[in-house]
């Protein structure tokens, strides 16, 4: 079952809200264009949460993205809210709009990296698959 598509990215998260202390910290510090949400259940959607959730992380593929800062640009253009299919053959890169085209991405063996622009298509091709679908919010 899928949990989100890029219109309820925010989804996922109110989910595991039992387990989140506090709605705030779905905002990255960097991020000077959202403001966090006073609580999960009336005030909380994808315009309070700075990061993406990956549709087909696995545990059996453990370099698969799960979850990260959603400041992605496609052949130069910043990525919007919605669907994002990652492919091996995309030319993707970070915008400037947050860490200076640096990112902060979770991976499913739950691990956490900081990854360059440079290695970003790089860490795309380590994951394993073919597609890693990411719903940004």
């Amino acid at each position: 079952m899928e949990l989100a598509n890029g219109n309820t990215a925010w989804i996922n998260f109110a989910i595991m809200s039992n387990e989140l202390s506090t709605p705030k910290i779905l905002i990255c510090p960097a991020d000077k264009t959202r403001f966090s949400a006073t609580n999960f259940t009336t005030d909380f959607n994808n315009n309070k949460v700075s990061y993406f959730v990956s549709l087909d992380a696995s545990s059996d593929q453990p370099e698969m993205f799960l979850s990260g800062d959603e400041n992605f640009a496609v052949s130069g253009i910043p990525v919007k809210s919605g669907l994002l299919e990652l492919s091996t053959n995309i030319a993707i890169s970070w915008t400037a709009a947050r860490h200076k085209f640096v990112g902060n991405i979770g991976l499913a063996d739950g691990s956490v990296e900081q990854i360059t622009t440079t290695n970003l298509e790089q860490a795309i091709q380590s994951a394993g698959v073919a597609k890693n679908r990411l719903a940004i919010p």
